[in-house]
């Protein structure tokens, strides 16, 4: 829906939006991650995919959103909620299409992650 000035059109469009972070919020099974201050400088998130040679993190979440909290210096600036199985299909993409980078990490680097750019990961390229 485009932008009206018309504040009953506009407040309703808000409206529909605020409900649909609410049952998000109560109803939802959310899966949150953070990540720390190495966002900043990189651009990226990593989304763990696979540990130990199984799928884990994203592969396997049960949830049906999925979090990710960006922090800076122990503070929050921002928070991504994503459909589950719309960042999925994201990821997967962005790896058949060498435009996501795959590296170990975790304990002992046992770990398989996705770095992912912020631009990508909410489609803005």
């Amino acid at each position: 829906m485009p932008y009206n000035p018309d504040f009953d059109i506009d407040l309703k469009f808000g409206e529909k939006f605020e409900g649909c972070l609410a049952d998000i919020l109560n109803r939802g099974k959310v899966e949150v991650k953070t990540e720390r201050d190495l966002w900043v400088n990189t651009g990226n998130i990593a989304i763990e995919v696979g540990c130990r040679g199984k799928p884990s993190g994203l592969m396997v979440t049960k949830a049906d959103y999925w979090a990710h909290i960006m922090t800076k210096d122990g503070s929050i600036k921002f928070i991504a909620i994503l459909p589950v199985e719309t960042l999925k299909r994201r990821v997967a993409h962005l790896r058949k299409n060498d435009r996501a980078r795959v590296v170990r990490g975790g304990d002992n680097g046992s770990s398989e992650l996705v770095l992912i750019s912020l631009d990508e990961i909410i489609g803005n390229k």
